[in-house]
């Protein structure tokens, strides 16, 4: 027995019904999203968009940490994005407090020292996204290439409104 025999049994089911294998690794929308790893985020439900439609890259805070940023450029010369969306959300964990305050959280909850740990976390979500989205519009292999644009996802009305 494995503790992940619910979830193997889950996807013999899924698979029984799977209907979407056969075509390519492309962004048919040309979409790549960068969000948080929350689990109340579903990414292509809340653009509309479907399986195969977007390449979707996610991180604590939605940030751009560097394997998002290779993520992105990959997409971009690679698996047919030309827009970038980072998407951010309310209510995030990594937007309640400081690096610093949340190790302090986590020494405090759970005995573990993680000070020193570059996790991202920035109460100041505009300005993190602002920041990154400037990271990602200038950076030489992105530049000229594709649209980027940061939103923030509202996870009790499911809403996304575009800041930067």
């Amino acid at each position: 027995m494995s503790d992940f025999d619910d979830l193997l049994a889950a996807n013999q089911s899924y698979a029984q019904g799977f209907s979407d294998g056969g075509f390519d690794g492309i962004a048919r929308a040309g979409v790549a999203v960068v969000t948080c790893m929350d689990s109340r985020i579903e990414p292509l439900a809340m653009l509309g968009l479907k399986l195969g439609d977007a390449k979707i890259l996610r991180t604590p805070g939605g940030r751009i940490t560097p394997d998002a940023l290779i993520g992105c450029i990959l997409g971009v010369h690679v698996l047919n994005v030309d827009r970038i969306m980072v998407v951010p959300h309310t209510r995030c964990a990594m937007a309640s407090g400081t690096d610093a305050d949340i190790a302090e959280r986590i020494l405090t909850q759970n005995g573990v020292d993680i000070r020193g740990m570059t996790l991202g976390a920035n109460p100041d979500q505009e300005r993190t996204l602002d920041f990154d989205v400037r990271l990602l519009a200038s950076h030489p292999l992105i530049d000229g290439r594709a649209q980027v644009g940061g939103f923030l996802y509202d996870v009790d009305s499911g809403l996304l409104t575009q800041l930067h």
